[in-house]
């Protein structure tokens, strides 16, 4: 038996297929959109061409994270190594660094 079993009013019953009921459709993934060609950022290195035309550079002092600084201001930004763990979280940190440049929108 597979499927997800739901608690709703005193109520627990296994939908085995996930419906409109469930919260899971309603949690939509985010993504991260270059606003000038309306392009979806799916890796790193769309992402990295992007902010090094903008002005960010590669910061190399950790490691176990992608980081870039802009030479003219204090942001840092910083990022996981592995793509598949970039979030919402970052992506909005990308945003407000980079205002009218990127949007965060739901998939």
């Amino acid at each position: 038996m597979s499927g997800v079993w739901v608690f709703k009013n005193g109520v627990i019953r296994l939908l085995e297929n996930l419906g409109a009921e469930t919260n899971i459709d309603k949690a939509k993934r985010k993504v991260l959109v270059y606003t000038p060609s309306n392009e979806v950022i799916t890796s790193y290195s769309q992402l990295q061409r992007h902010l090094y035309a903008l002005g960010w550079e590669r910061y190399y002092k950790e490691p176990h994270l992608l980081q870039y600084h802009k030479a003219s201001t204090v942001h840092l930004i910083s990022l996981p190594t592995d793509f598949s763990r970039f979030r919402s979280m970052h992506m909005y940190d990308i945003v407000v660094k980079n205002r009218n440049m990127f949007q965060v929108r739901d998939m």
